[in-house]
């Protein structure tokens, strides 16, 4: 079996940078592999269209580009999709939605290995990550157990509950969503408000605090001053869709003007 690109980084106390990914086309991640930027990619599953096996070519494209993978998934069929997904090769799943401490335990537990003592209910799987021979093996509960966990922060009930939900053991990584934090506190894109960057600052000092390594999404290498001051060493940069779309309207805008194009 593989080694965990993600968590070899975070046991060895390196930081990480990471490109988020809606478009699953394989393509797209060898071309962020050929940049020789990024430690990993990240598979937006939450968003994007996909089935079982694009999940096993999002995998392959990543490891022949010696790149780590994690996969965002829906709060519903949150198991099967993580499951799943680790199934085909991703080093890391990252959680949608958790309110409690209850779901983030449910969370974890979901990636934990089906035996006495790690308590999950990630039993043997004859799937691409255990092929040939590895399944049920001793090897293959060391690998599940190397499963990087990763919770998002983004429901107001979330902050509310966040000590208890940080206590939850299995929790490798937060990542803090102010879109969704705004929204479920009443204020709808209006994610640099005042009352959710509070909210922010209080998630990223309880991580601190944890000692569970946060990251942060940035959308240009200049904002990652602010969250390195704040002591967050792990970031993903961008988006596709977007920074293609940025791209092109950007350099559309520039065209026609030079051009004279009404």
């Amino acid at each position: 079996m593989k080694p965990n690109t993600i968590r070899a980084l975070l046991d060895s106390g390196e930081p990480t940078i990471a490109t988020r990914i809606l478009i699953g086309d394989p393509l797209v991640v060898e071309i962020v592999g050929k940049t020789g930027m990024f430690d990993y990619v990240e598979f937006l599953a939450e968003y994007a269209a996909y089935d079982l096996r694009s999940l096993e070519e999002f995998c392959r494209a990543a490891e022949l580009s010696s790149l780590g993978s994690m996969i965002k998934v829906d709060w519903e069929h949150r198991s099967f999709v993580a499951q799943r997904a680790v199934g085909a090769g991703f080093d890391s799943v990252l959680f949608a939605d958790p309110r409690s401490a209850e779901d983030a335990r449910s969370c974890v537990r979901c990636l934990q290995p089906d035996t006495p003592e790690h308590g999950g209910t990630f039993g043997v799987g004859a799937r691409r990550h255990a092929l040939p021979g590895y399944g049920g093996t001793p090897r293959y509960v060391e690998a599940l157990d190397e499963v990087v966990v990763a919770v998002m922060i983004e429901k107001a009930e979330a902050v509310e509950n966040l000590d208890e939900i940080l206590a939850v053991g299995g929790i490798d990584m937060i990542q803090w969503g102010p879109a969704d934090y705004a929204m479920s506190i009443g204020r709808a894109g209006d994610r640099d408000s005042k009352a959710v960057k509070d909210a922010e600052l209080r998630v990223l000092s309880a991580c601190r605090e944890a000692g569970i390594p946060a990251r942060a999404e940035i959308s240009s290498p200049e904002q990652a001053s602010y969250y390195l001051d704040l002591g967050v060493r792990h970031f993903s940069l961008g988006t596709d869709l977007f920074t293609l779309y940025d791209v092109l309207k950007h350099g559309g805008e520039q065209l026609r003007e030079i051009v004279g194009a009404g």
